[in-house]
């Protein structure tokens, strides 16, 4: 995979196309490796020669916000910022996709990654959103820290870990880089299914591995989209 989003913030690395340009097609190679006398190899044995995939239950999308170009922003609204990267279904293509992408921190500040549903867009607005409300937690920057809890953050959307089966809460998890601190965010279909959202956020704070005297607070998309900020006042707490 050749994409790389880049951690200065500048456009031209981003693919127009990520899709097609960046998942290999089969070719010729792959169909005498796929009935190789040697068996079934995994992404696990073999990183660049593997003929087994596994897939996912559902497809999902990454996406990189950039910083603005100006201070402040002037003149660039969100859909510009917002660029997709791709769309992949099986884990192997996760790890393709992640080891080809800068580390969460390399990334400038006012970088955002965010991994979604394919279908979904990471916005309040997306009719699949405007519901809902996120888990999130706000921690001082630290390198090592930022990469360890945002990979188990996408490891814990994609492997389905972090809900209940016919709960349909999940939308996709975000990475938020900042100056002297990260966000790392859970975003949820609904805002008032308390019993399932608390469950979520339990199973959310527990993948992260934070000690006890950390919090993950519950926000209310709307209540943030009404207040113009990404932090809004907690409706739940665990």
């Amino acid at each position: 995979m050749s994409t790389q989003v880049p951690a200065s913030g500048k456009d031209e690395p981003v693919s127009q196309n990520p899709v097609t340009e960046t998942i290999p097609q089969m070719t010729e190679d792959d169909h005498d490796l796929l009935s190789s006398p040697v068996g079934p190899t995994t992404v696990f044995h073999d990183p660049e020669n593997f003929n087994l995939k596994h897939p996912l239950i559902n497809k999902w999308t990454l996406w990189y916000t950039k910083p603005p170009s100006q201070k402040g922003g002037v003149g660039e609204n969100w859909a510009e910022l917002l660029k997709e990267v791709i769309t992949f279904d099986s884990v192997e293509e996760f790890w393709g996709v992640y080891n080809n992408i800068a580390k969460t921190s390399e990334l400038a500040h006012k970088s955002d990654y965010h991994l979604f549903k394919a279908g979904v867009r990471p916005e309040w607005e997306d009719p699949q959103n405007k519901n809902g409300g996120k888990w999130s937690y706000q921690f001082k920057s630290q390198r090592l820290q930022v990469d360890e809890l945002w990979l188990h953050a996408m490891l814990g959307a994609i492997g389905e870990t972090l809900e209940r089966e016919n709960d349909d809460e999940v939308m996709g998890v975000v990475v938020n880089v900042r100056r002297g601190f990260c966000r790392i965010g859970l975003w949820t279909r609904t805002c008032d299914r308390k019993d399932a959202l608390l469950k979520i956020g339990e199973k959310f704070r527990e993948l992260l591995k934070l000690p006890e005297q950390e919090k993950l607070e519950f926000s209310v998309h709307a209540n943030a989209a009404h207040s113009g900020s990404s932090r809004a006042k907690a409706k739940y707490t665990v």
